[in-house]
């Protein structure tokens, strides 16, 4: 189950990673907790501030950043700040975090010094890659610089040493070339990044590999430490690896359900939830929807109902490649298609703008049958953003969904009002 788990983590992060062509601007408010209060480190609103070298400022607008985002404008004075400051920060995909984090890497490197100086982990082999991609696009113009990927398959001669200045990887492969192979001298690391480090540590092993390689680094060894969620266990994991660190988290998703409308429907069956379902797509005014069901079966099932009654769905669900939900999430984008009909798979950090309505066909519950608050609070949470009203609608078919959507309501103490969508009236008013 962990194995299952920690996959389906590093998959979501892959996913976001492909779909992000650009920033999501996010509404949410970023917190910063600095270590020394007195610092004079305040957030920047252009990149020129920050003095970087003519040839990184080029390469960041040859990316196309033309400021910085939320969670740049207040981690990149600290990552850049003389002496380096360590930071932990939280931050969702898509917020620019992998772009500051390389940039203060690329900042620190002495190019005509050839062994390695930056050290990046990454929780598995394709989010290395992704990282790679874009320290390869910010240096474009620093052709002095290089990249060498400690990930298994790469295999080097025994006694061979780097000269790449900048090594990213997963933790099992580094810890190898830092201890075992000796192709890594962690003594002379000046930056150590930990990326996704809620996926890392769902991984069996990666945890204490990360634990081991930071141990072997110098006292002044500057670390960074980014996760898209904060549980206490990545909190632990965080405090042991960053000494002394600033922390910039960003304030809970819960704060946006103020934005969000939320209703329920009493049905008796999956064909009655179909027809609930058409009666509200049909009096209502829908720019894009999502519909999560429970299973495969049920996401496939609904997507076929609704295409026979004329609508443009997408269907979105665990069995497809990466890079095939990638391109499916990029239609939707698109507007290509008006619903997206998925598994909880979507449930996390997709934002398309013009998402105006959730529908949970099926409440969102654990392997216990428990109500997943989580899940459903990043589910609704795909609708009201970026500022916007959102509408939630849960579909209730039996007294056990009753009872989870009223544990639903306790834990988030916000009422959900139940609607009659045999009354065309009542539902056009929600659209209001």
């Amino acid at each position: 189950m962990q194995w299952l788990f920690r996959e389906d983590r590093a998959a979501q992060s892959l996913l976001n990673k492909l779909i992000r062509s650009n920033l999501v601007d996010t509404t949410n408010q970023v917190e910063v907790l600095q270590r020394d209060p007195t610092s004079p480190l305040y957030s920047v609103k252009s990149f020129e501030e920050l003095r970087l070298k003519p040839q990184l400022l080029q390469g960041v607008y040859a990316m196309g950043f033309n400021r910085p985002s939320k969670i740049q404008e207040n981690a990149l004075p600290m990552m850049l700040a003389e002496p380096p400051q360590n930071l932990i920060a939280q931050s969702q995909s898509g917020t620019g975090k992998t772009a500051a984090f390389v940039l203060a890497m690329l900042s620190r490197v002495e190019p005509g010094n050839k062994y390695p100086q930056c050290l990046c982990l990454s929780p598995t082999y394709e989010l290395a890659l992704q990282t790679g991609k874009v320290i390869e696009q910010m240096g474009n113009f620093y052709p002095e610089l290089k990249l060498a990927y400690a990930v298994r398959g790469n295999k080097l001669e025994r006694g061979q040493k780097i000269s790449e200045q900048i090594v990213i990887g997963t933790p099992g492969t580094v810890l190898d070339w830092c201890s075992k192979l000796k192709f890594i001298d962690p003594k002379k690391i000046k930056v150590f990044v930990l990326d996704e480090a809620d996926v890392m540590i769902a991984t069996q092993g990666h945890q204490d590999q990360s634990i081991r390689i930071q141990r072997m680094l110098p006292r002044d060894c500057q670390m960074l430490l980014f996760s898209a969620t904060f549980e206490d266990s990545v909190w632990k994991f965080a405090q042991k690896v960053v000494p002394d660190p600033n922390i910039i988290k960003l304030k809970r998703e819960e704060e946006t359900l103020d934005t969000i409308k939320q209703y329920y429907v009493l049905c008796n069956n999956r064909d009655e939830k179909f027809r609930a379902l058409c009666n509200i797509y049909g009096a209502i005014t829908i720019a894009q929807a999502m519909i999560f069901c429970h299973t495969r079966k049920t996401a496939g099932w609904l997507a076929a109902e609704l295409s026979r009654e004329g609508h443009q769905v997408a269907l979105l669900s665990g069995e497809m490649m990466v890079e095939q939900r990638a391109a499916v999430i990029e239609r939707f984008r698109e507007g290509k298609e008006k619903v997206l009909v998925t598994t909880n798979v979507c449930a996390r950090g997709i934002d398309v703008e013009q998402v105006s309505v959730v529908i949970n066909f099926d409440l969102p519950v654990d392997k216990d049958g428990n109500p997943d608050n989580e899940t459903y609070l990043h589910r609704i949470g795909r609708t009201g953003r970026f500022g916007k009203r959102g509408l939630a609608i849960n579909m209730v078919d039996s007294k056990h969904s009753m009872n989870i959507l009223n544990r639903i309501q306790e834990h988030f103490n916000k009422k959900i009002n139940k609607l009659d969508t045999d009354d065309l009236d009542e539902i056009e008013k929600i659209n209001n």
